[in-house]
């Protein structure tokens, strides 16, 4: 373009010189014929003659301003275009990354969050520009039409600034988070008012309905993209909400505490990934839809396995066919055992860290193509020992079941399954996970690992982009026959849990794809062994914006 610009420059000049050499001399013709007394046709004016120098002149200011023009439009374009193609490069990382650890938001990924698709995916900046052989033949109009590339190359540089995060590394750093207020009522008596999962027995001074608000739900993110190491692309993300527990204060239910949620650093090369860090059960990936339950994942304790566990794992992702994917995933994690930490400042070791070994754990995904639709269907398995001190080991394991799959253009079916032992630490067995006889300081007390099974399913309807509809029920099952051997036990005054059921439905509206109205109802209905249910019914309204 900028070649073709300048050879009509050149060609433009040319015209113009040769025009005034032969208007020059045409009058110098002129002049000998009257010399001779010959009859002339008029002589061109002194006045004609300095107006096309004025125009020559104006014409050699505007090619020289165009070339300038031109010089820094392609330096801009380039910068454009090699941000674009790395912020390319990420997405496409990144969307590997969430068909590898699932979902239709592929792995558990408790909501969404704006990412770099919204820039990568804008027109490339060069295909605004016109093709030479598509530019006015008016000067004036193809210096208006560079006028307007240049303004919408300078946009969408700072559009792409906009990503960034000052740090103190050279890199890119990235704020995202979710800004959430839920307001919400309970009819009946729940384990926690704002984020319920069980159903209990009405106290002393327990009352019939409560209502409220929190914050406390919402996140905070932070993701660095660093540079590539020995071929893999080095990243770090970070998130944490606001649900830590509560301070020590007046009105210190509103002031929830910061809590970190998950953190890890990655290792991607194009077909394989290592992460270090604290994140969710990669064995378990799926988690049902829900604004309503963010601090705990909706279903927890009703068949949903759950925890943010450190771990390391590795990732490879491999193509069967033209559609058909396999992603294996194995890895070690810290045993989680459902135990509460009761220090401020010391680390005491839980019966999982107590077993001296870590648990293992591995998951393989198929993800097949039907219909021009993904399926995504998954095996993972789980083992992990607890030391409850004088030699009494337990071992407790764990195999899963997910399946994701669209029925259509506007169905979705979600589902994951689970059958395991001693596995409360991963919110199974209503979050149980073993059973004792007496105390646990007496070395005669019996520990029994507790079985279970559970799972949960989904139905998403989304007849359009900005809204959808979930319908989910979950359910966990403690084994009766376990329970009975310790349901004499007087430290369990409450009674042995036999069974959680939990249905729920929510409708979600986007009015644009950052803000989020959602509208909950979810039945709570909790057994205890050999006793009447306890029901509650909880009621959240959620308003939420993603940044």
């Amino acid at each position: 373009m900028r070649s073709d610009l300048r050879w009509r420059a050149i060609f433009a000049t040319a015209w113009l010189l040769t025009s005034l050499t032969a208007l020059s001399a045409a009058s110098a013709q002129a002049s000998h014929n009257d010399a001779a007394g010959a009859t002339t046709p008029a002589q061109p004016s002194v006045t004609d003659l300095k107006a096309l120098g004025d125009l020559v002149r104006q014409l050699q200011a505007e090619v020289s301003d165009l070339n300038a023009r031109v010089q820094m439009l392609e330096s801009s374009q380039q910068n454009a275009e090699a941000e674009a193609t790395r912020l390319r490069v990420e997405l496409n990382r990144a969307k590997t990354q969430q068909v590898a650890s699932t979902e239709a938001n592929g792995g558990r990924s408790e909501t969404s969050y704006p990412s770099i698709a919204s820039i990568s995916s804008s027109p490339n900046v060069s295909s605004s520009i016109p093709k030479p052989d598509e530019e006015p033949s008016d000067v004036n109009e193809r210096l208006a039409r560079l006028r307007e590339d240049l303004e919408l190359t300078n946009s969408k540089i700072q559009e792409q600034s906009q990503t960034k995060v000052e740090s103190s590394s050279k890199y890119r750093l990235r704020l995202s988070g979710l800004a959430l207020f839920n307001l919400f009522g309970n009819n009946g008596i729940v384990d926690n008012e704002d984020v319920p999962q069980i159903a209990t027995p009405p106290g002393t001074l327990s009352s019939g309905g409560t209502f409220g608000g929190t914050l406390r739900q919402s996140q905070v993110g932070l993701e660095g993209f660093g540079p590539d190491i020995a071929g893999a692309h080095v990243s770090a993300d970070l998130r944490f909400d606001f649900a830590g527990g509560f301070p020590q204060a007046p009105n210190g239910n509103n002031m929830g505490l910061v809590r970190l949620r998950t953190g890890t650093v990655r290792f991607d090369w194009d077909d394989t990934s290592i992460v270090a860090g604290q994140d969710y059960l990669f064995f378990a990936p799926l988690t049902p839809t829900s604004y309503a339950s963010l601090a705990i994942p909706a279903l927890s304790y009703s068949g949903n396995l759950w925890g943010w566990t450190p771990q390391v794992r590795v990732e490879h992702r491999f193509r069967v066919s033209d559609d058909s994917n396999v992603t294996l995933e194995g890895g070690i994690l810290q045993t989680l055992s459902a135990s509460y930490f009761d220090s401020n400042y010391t680390r005491v070791p839980t019966p999982g860290e107590s077993s001296g070994q870590p648990a293992y754990a591995a998951h393989v995904a198929w993800s097949p193509t039907a219909y021009g639709q993904n399926i995504v269907a998954g095996f993972g398995g789980f083992y992990g020992r607890q030391n409850w001190g004088f030699g009494r080991t337990v071992d407790g394991w764990v195999s899963t079941a997910d399946l994701t799959m669209p029925l259509g253009q506007y169905l979705e079916f979600t589902g994951q399954f689970y059958r395991g032992r001693a596995v409360g630490g991963l919110g199974g067995g209503i979050g149980q996970s073993v059973l004792w006889n007496d105390s646990l300081s007496n070395r005669a007390t019996e520990v029994y690992g507790l079985n279970s099974i559970g799972g949960w399913v989904q139905l998403k309807v989304k007849p359009t982009v900005k809204f959808e509809i979930n319908g989910a029920v979950g359910e966990d099952s403690p084994f009766a026959s376990d329970l009975r051997k310790f349901a004499s036990n007087p430290l369990y005054v409450n009674g042995l849990l036999s069974k959680n059921l939990t249905p729920f439905v929510n409708f979600i509206y986007r009015p644009r794809s950052n803000v989020i109205f959602s509208l909950e109802y979810k039945h709570l209905k909790t057994f205890t062994l050999d006793r009447n249910a306890n029901s509650a019914d909880h009621i959240n309204l959620s308003m939420g914006y993603i940044f």
